[in-house]
């Protein structure tokens, strides 16, 4: 067995059956398509690489035909790579991804000159359909150059899709395996979250003492992060609300930051606009049941044995968000408990789902808070509760699946009241917005 099958599916079968062509131009970030050909292999895609000449002078035909499990292709023959590979017939590929593409290589696909393998792939792929995927590496300069931004406009005018590079030490670097796996995920997605809009809501809530101390929650982020990833996966357009998080958040996914239950109420109305287009919002956030009227200043720790504070019920933020969130769209609620056993925890869970309105109730208890794995009870308006086991990533997974064929069928939440309009709403932050970047504009 060929060492590329003994990885194949290790993260998730969401490309399974899924054949895409890697067209690799000379950039020194070509040393990296190795580790892109091994990370679509391990969501169950087969891969095939293709080089430009200038990129074997980085990257050997060996070292792709390893990771691939496939013969390199660097020039065509009488075998007719370009159109046998993504020209008509069962067998064409799915995918076209050219990573990393050089100011060179996109200048000449975006004028129809085909001089190379890589060229002529996607001449025959953009004259029959194949979507196209192009991750930009090159130096800054390069990509502020007119031309250069011209011909990206004009591939995404014809529906190429661009995978944000990361700008930094004055380089348009080539994006992480992982993020061009996000894209490739999300370009070929055609499950039921494909093309929804998905509101993710994690983190923990500081309900701030002084200028320096909080009352907070105890939670890593990372269930919500993993549910905004995943959903980003199945094809979902995704937003996180992210209050305080211990784990990474992936650039590819836009956020809104909050930091106390007001924060995160005024967030709420901000956003009311994405909200009610929203097909679901997902509430996995560790919301304080307390708040109290922050003093200026540090308070003086010196000489002082006891520091009272008055603590009083903080608003309740689902209740909210289901006049926000109105049928049919879906609002999922998350239950942490302490203590509680299975039917102890579902009953908890289904106390939520009738007194909050929601459509279903993730629970789980605070054992699992910090583990590598964890366990989970979905409960929804009938039926038995569904329990699900493994790591987040595994766990946010299934609980997609198996919340994405209801998304059609009519919700049994009631119905909310008119929500209040915002005029405004705040943009994105993202870790790289900062940064110049890539950044075609839209046709």
């Amino acid at each position: 067995m060929h060492p590329s099958r003994v990885i194949h599916g290790r993260r998730s079968m969401l490309l399974a059956g899924r054949r895409i062509v890697l067209g690799v131009s000379g950039s020194i970030a070509a040393i990296e398509t190795p580790r892109i050909v091994r990370e679509l292999i391990r969501h169950g895609a087969e891969v095939r690489a293709v080089l430009s000449p200038e990129a074997t002078r980085i990257v050997s035909e060996e070292a792709l035909a390893f990771a691939t499990g496939h013969p390199t292709i660097v020039r065509l023959t009488g075998d007719v790579e370009h159109v046998s590979l993504l020209g008509p017939g069962e067998d064409r590929a799915d995918l076209l991804l050219i990573a990393p593409a050089t100011a060179n290589t996109i200048s000449k696909i975006a004028h129809g000159i085909d001089d190379t393998a890589v060229t002529s792939c996607a001449s025959v792929a953009l004259g029959g359909g194949v979507p196209i995927l192009v991750a930009p590496a090159m130096h800054a300069h390069m990509g502020q150059n007119p031309a250069v931004r011209g011909s990206l406009e004009r591939l995404v005018s014809w529906g190429v899709g661009i995978v944000r590079p990361d700008s930094a030490e004055g380089e348009e670097k080539l994006a992480s395996p992982e993020e061009v796996a996000a894209a490739v995920l999300h370009r070929l997605a055609t499950g039921p979250w494909a093309g929804k809009n998905v509101v993710v809501i994690g983190g923990a809530s500081r309900e701030s003492i002084d200028d320096v101390r909080s009352v907070t929650n105890e939670s890593s982020g990372e269930t919500a992060v993993q549910l905004a990833v995943q959903a980003h996966y199945r094809g979902a357009t995704v937003e996180l609300w992210n209050g305080a998080m211990q784990v990474p958040v992936p650039r590819f996914l836009p956020t809104y930051p909050w930091r106390s239950v007001g924060d995160l109420r005024a967030l709420v109305a901000a956003r009311s606009t994405a909200l009610g287009v929203a097909d679901a919002v997902l509430v996995p956030a560790a919301l304080s049941d307390f708040t109290l009227d922050r003093r200026p200043g540090k308070i003086a720790s010196r000489g002082a044995d006891v520091l009272r504070l008055e603590l009083r019920a903080a608003p309740k933020i689902l209740p909210e968000l289901r006049r926000a969130v109105p049928a049919p769209h879906r609002l999922i609620g998350f239950k942490l408990e302490s203590g509680r056993d299975g039917p102890a925890l579902e009953t908890e869970a289904r106390r939520s789902l009738r007194e909050n309105g929601l459509d279903w109730v993730v629970a789980n208890d605070r054992a699992s808070l910090g583990a590598p794995e964890t366990r989970v009870a979905l409960v929804g308006p009938s039926g038995p509760a569904r329990w699900l086991s493994g790591t987040k990533p595994e766990v946010a997974g299934r609980l997609l699946d198996l919340l994405g064929p209801a998304l059609s069928r009519p919700s049994r939440a009631p119905a909310s009241r008119s929500k209040r309009a915002s005029p405004e709403e705040p943009a994105p932050r993202h870790r790289a917005a900062t940064r110049r970047q890539i950044r075609p504009r839209a046709p």
